[in-house]
């Protein structure tokens, strides 16, 4: 996982400014939640181009870049009122086929008709990068 998101960009204490995507995603009608700031701050801007077999599933490339959610705050907060949560953009999978979010404890998930999750903190990127399945939590 480590070799994949450095190749992309990342290394430990990165830090990017996450106020653009702050104001512009806070004018679009989402809030960003001390998670989202957390998990940008640090991947915010990566994008992982691999595909192929993965350990459940294919490993699909994916950006987290929030911008890829703007106009689509009325999705991102009917999931979050379904799952009890506030699910903010974080990138795309699979070049747009999903969105990917993150809630306010750190979970992210795939958004798109349905909703489901890939974990919380480094378990969710690990499933994203390694392929692994996630977890459907509304049909």
């Amino acid at each position: 996982m480590e070799r994949v998101l450095r190749a992309a960009g990342w290394q430990p204490g990165r830090h990017v400014d996450t106020s653009t995507w702050r104001d512009l995603l806070e004018g679009d009608g989402f809030v960003m939640h001390e998670a989202a700031e957390s998990f940008l701050g640090e991947f915010g801007g990566l994008s992982v181009a691999h595909g192929g077999a993965g350990i459940s599933r294919a490993r699909e490339p994916f950006e987290f870049d929030p911008l890829l959610g703007m106009g689509e705050d009325d999705r991102f907060s009917e999931w979050g009122e379904v799952a009890g949560r506030s699910i903010f953009p974080i990138g795309e999978l699979d070049r747009g086929r999903f969105f990917l979010g993150i809630d306010e404890v750190g979970t992210i998930y795939m958004v798109a008709d349905w909703l489901a999750t890939f974990g919380v903190g480094q378990a969710g990127i690990e499933s994203l990068v390694l392929g692994v399945a996630p977890k459907v939590l509304f049909p």
